[in-house]
């Protein structure tokens, strides 16, 4: 008897790319899951346009509602909670505590924390002098980026390096970490 793919929900607040990659990834094959769900903090957030192309149902929850937004998500009934981009904090109940993951482009605890998202967080890899970088998956808890780690993925930092050439290095290295630790849970050894 073969197991069920692992359900997913997506939360985003932009454009999707990592919500895309997990779409991706299941069309051809290399995740073994079902994205069954995607919950948006903005109305025009363009992930939710790849929801639509992928046939995937979206809801559209407003930035610092976390009772309507836990409502939509448990209406999906997933195994698992990805936040893709989403750019707010989000209490965890208990029922959901080590089932909400995140991927922050930084290897943590390092450039973590409050106001540590995007470009900010190139920037101060930069500006560090540090010479690797990367991307952390981890289970999301009730703070900023200080869940258990599941996997990190490392990338050199380049003498030549701007934030948009280290963003880019970082996110090739998140679209393998987060499908890593989804396949690492859904298989428990």
């Amino acid at each position: 008897m073969t197991r069920e793919p692992i359900r997913l929900v997506v939360l985003i607040s932009g454009g999707g790319t990592t919500l895309q990659n997990l779409l991706d990834r299941i069309a051809d094959g290399r995740l073994r899951a079902a994205v069954v769900g995607v919950v948006s903090s903005r109305a025009d957030a363009f992930g939710l346009e790849r929801a639509r192309r992928a046939g995937v149902p979206a809801v559209v929850v407003p930035k610092g509602q976390a009772e309507a937004t836990w409502a939509a998500i448990r209406g999906f009934n997933p195994d698992l909670v990805i936040l893709g981009g989403w750019l707010n904090l989000l209490p965890i109940p208990d029922d959901y505590r080590e089932r909400v993951l995140n991927i922050h482009p930084a290897l943590l605890p390092a450039f973590g924390g409050r106001g540590m998202y995007g470009q900010r967080v190139h920037e101060a890899v930069l500006a560090s002098g540090v010479v690797e970088s990367g991307c952390t998956v981890h289970f999301a808890d009730n703070s900023y980026d200080t869940g258990p780690i599941l996997v990190q993925k490392r990338v050199p930092v380049l003498p030549t390096d701007t934030p948009a050439t280290l963003a880019a290095r970082v996110f090739e290295a998140e679209c393998e970490a987060y499908p890593e630790a989804i396949s690492a849970l859904a298989s428990p050894t």
